[in-house]
């Protein structure tokens, strides 16, 4: 039983702790940016305005009900607007407050939004493959790089799948969702990692819906080679590294 106490421990409430702590924030320490800085000249794709026209199931009783995690794709491209709808509903802007914050379309801890997403793109309509990154407050895409065999790196990122092996090289698009952990460190401290991990499950169950919502499918993926995708992303693997990863494609008939 000791060797499940340490992370047993950590899925406890630790506001005590928490309440004797000065943080970062409470010490004049600056805030990090919630938003990775790009250069100038970077390729950017603009993406279409989101609207409900995308929506093709728009009853969320049965969006929940009929949500299951898809790992059969078919060969079917998704759109530009689908891709759009998608990112948007995961980690897009709806509004701000009077302090400058941001409000995004999932809960966030504190409004201190750690995550960035980036995106494995095999087959989207009008967009060539290679490696994007998503720009939330422009609701842009910024092209990174072209990814030789792109789907045979994410199969190798994500092998050893327990129900559906290779699934994931299948699907139209895969999300990699980093986390830039001070962002929230410099508010909660050691409270930060609890709520990094709750808030990537919000953005999880929102890429969930709304794919349902379009006909098409996501699976979650949490069996991954860390080194390797942080390394294709170009990341440190200590100030920024990959959380969470899931498949989305249209469903196999």
């Amino acid at each position: 039983m000791t060797r499940f106490e340490l992370q047993r421990n950590f899925l406890k409430s630790n506001f005590v702790e928490f309440k004797k702590i000065r943080t970062d924030k409470m010490n004049g320490l600056p805030k990090p940016s919630s938003i990775k800085a790009y250069e100038p000249e970077s390729t950017i794709v603009p993406l279409p305005e989101v609207t409900e026209n995308v929506v093709k199931k728009h009853d969320i009783y049965h969006l929940i009900k009929n949500r299951r995690s898809t790992r059969f794709y078919s060969q079917e491209s998704l759109t530009l607007e689908e891709l759009s709808y998608l990112l948007w509903a995961t980690q897009g802007i709806s509004g701000s407050t009077k302090t400058g914050l941001t409000l995004r379309t999932v809960p966030c801890s504190g409004a201190t939004h750690t995550f960035e997403t980036y995106l494995f793109i095999m087959r989207v309509d009008g967009i060539p493959q290679g490696i994007y990154r998503y720009l939330p407050i422009e609701h842009q895409l910024l092209f990174m790089f072209q990814l030789d065999e792109i789907d045979n790196k994410l199969d190798a990122i994500t092998l050893e799948q327990p129900f559906v092996p290779n699934f994931a090289k299948k699907a139209a698009v895969a999300f990699a969702w980093s986390t830039t952990p001070y962002r929230s460190e410099w508010k909660y401290d050691v409270s930060a990692h609890k709520k990094i991990l709750i808030d990537i499950g919000h953005v999880s169950q929102n890429l969930y819906l709304a794919s349902e919502s379009i006909n098409a499918g996501a699976c979650a993926i949490g069996i991954y080679d860390q080194k390797m995708v942080d390394e294709i992303l170009q990341l440190d693997g200590e100030e920024e590294f990959v959380l969470f990863l899931a498949a989305v494609g249209r469903k196999r008939k």
